[in-house]
């Protein structure tokens, strides 16, 4: 459930990062779950969230949040919430230090800056080999070989050859043992699994005669 910020009846969660930014969930003085699992109040989809993560629960004249037993963990102003803490207006929770929920208290102002521009493009998370285009995760991830061939065309300005390729994707191939059809199978399913998210953009650009280049959204 979503809520018109100007109207100011109840405290609320504003979804600061991610994908879908600016999502608003009243709080309205009941329990408000959040983790991966369908069966939550605020279900926040992504695998470093567990699926039952955190709450908000109303406790006499305020309201407080506790981490679930996450396997990442809950942050509140960034420190780690190891016990239920109250929660004051402009509080900022952090889920798994991936999704970021601003607390607003009731009679407060929504503050503007949550009139999100919609994320464009693709970014890696070196961390998690994680791929988002257009601010959507892209599940399944993507293979080794694909993440690798990815992460070197993103971090590579102008073209990519393909013994470029061979040297970041198959480190272990003999010299000559990677074979050209092997290196255009591979940018071939790269390119359709970044489809999936995103059909109208072509990420991976081939030049004839000396490699590829990669053109990220703008």
């Amino acid at each position: 459930m979503t809520h018109d910020p100007n109207t100011r009846e109840a405290a609320m969660l504003i979804l600061e990062r991610s994908g879908e930014a600016g999502t608003v969930w009243p709080l309205e003085r009941q329990t408000v779950t959040i983790g991966r699992s369908q069966e939550c109040s605020i279900v926040l989809d992504d695998r470093q969230v567990s699926r039952f993560h955190a709450r908000i629960v109303w406790r006499d004249d305020h309201y407080e949040v506790e981490d679930l037993g996450s396997k990442n963990g809950t942050h509140l102003n960034g420190r780690e919430v190891s016990a239920p803490q109250p929660l004051r207006d402009s509080d900022e929770i952090q889920i798994a230090l991936r999704f970021k929920l601003a607390f607003v208290d009731a009679g407060a102002t929504a503050p503007l800056m949550f009139e999100s521009v919609p994320e464009v493009g693709l970014r890696l998370d070196h961390a998690t080999h994680q791929v988002w285009v257009n601010g959507r995760l892209l599940q399944p991830g993507l293979s080794f070989q694909q993440y690798s061939l990815l992460a070197l065309m993103l971090g590579t300005p102008g073209v990519v050859g393909r013994d470029d390729i061979v040297r970041a994707v198959w480190s272990d191939a003999a010299e000559g043992g990677v074979s050209e059809q092997s290196i255009d199978a591979l940018v071939r399913r790269l390119r359709e699994r970044l489809s999936e998210l995103d059909p109208e953009h072509q990420y991976i650009v081939t030049m004839r005669g000396h490699g590829f280049r990669f053109e990220n959204r703008v």
